[in-house]
């Protein structure tokens, strides 16, 4: 019954996916026989089957998978900062006049700074151990989470509050069970925008005074003309940026749940 309520799968469905596959697939075989017949040099960009070999031989050294631990708790540790920081500036700035006059404006000014060009800076301040690379992670992700949760604070109906105080709620009641839940969906999009952004800080923090990681790695690689690790570890960024975001997806469908568009 449940098989007939299915239904057999449409062949339009499995061509439309086959078609979706056909360039990727296309590029991939272009770029192996061009490697193959030495069109395109190794020093420009290595094939498709050194990369696999050159991953392979990676992670049976270990040096790939103890980069990728180093990378990882680089990003947890300055992306937990930006969240803890970004949720109570939000706060403030979104719930009181005077806490919007006094954060907002200075939050502005910095956001649009090449948060990026600030590492030698960084380095000048806290010399060329972790916090450099941990403090430009946070800082670069601090202001999506800022940003989309003032503007969901904002958002919230006003009547909604009116209500709580209505029903004698206090502040962190109304906060813990009006403001957060409203806001929710925007906090959630500026944490997987945030996120993206704590990998790209990463990337350019690792390669500067780095002695582990997956940018040292390709800082290392860089300097030997070893475009097959550089392509990996390139690989392993975005890997890395897909399953984070795939996380904060997953607690976005279980915590909004009630909304039917999440399921659409």
């Amino acid at each position: 019954m449940n098989r007939a309520m299915a239904g057999p799968v449409r062949p339009g469905r499995l061509a439309q996916f086959a078609s979706r596959l056909a360039s990727p697939i296309a590029l991939l075989v272009i770029w192996q026989i061009a490697s193959m017949t030495g069109l395109l040099s190794p020093r420009i960009l290595a094939g498709p089957g050194d990369i696999v070999a050159t991953a392979s031989r990676l992670i049976a050294a270990g040096e790939l998978i103890n980069g990728l631990i180093v990378s990882f708790l680089r990003v947890l540790a300055g992306f937990s900062i930006a969240l803890v920081a970004g949720i109570v500036l939000a706060l403030i700035s979104g719930l009181s006049r005077f806490g919007e006059a006094v954060i907002d404006p200075p939050i502005q000014m910095l956001k649009a700074m090449p948060f990026l060009g600030l590492l030698p800076l960084f380095i000048l301040w806290f010399g060329i151990g972790e916090i450099p690379k941990i403090g430009l992670v946070a800082f670069g992700a601090i202001f999506p989470i800022y940003l989309t949760l003032y503007g969901g604070i904002r958002g919230i109906d006003r009547k909604l509050i009116e209500a709580g105080q209505t029903m004698d709620l206090g502040t962190t009641s109304i906060i813990c069970h009006i403001v957060i839940p409203g806001a929710l969906p925007s906090l959630l999009v500026g944490v997987r925008y945030g996120l993206s952004v704590a990998w790209l800080s990463l990337v350019v923090g690792e390669q500067i005074n780095a002695a582990s990681g997956i940018g040292y790695t390709i800082s290392y690689a860089r300097d030997f003309m070893q475009t097959d690790v550089i392509v990996v570890c390139l690989l392993v960024y975005a890997i890395l940026g897909l399953l984070t975001d795939g996380l904060v997806r997953m607690i976005e469908a279980y915590a909004l749940r009630w909304r039917p568009e999440v399921f659409g």
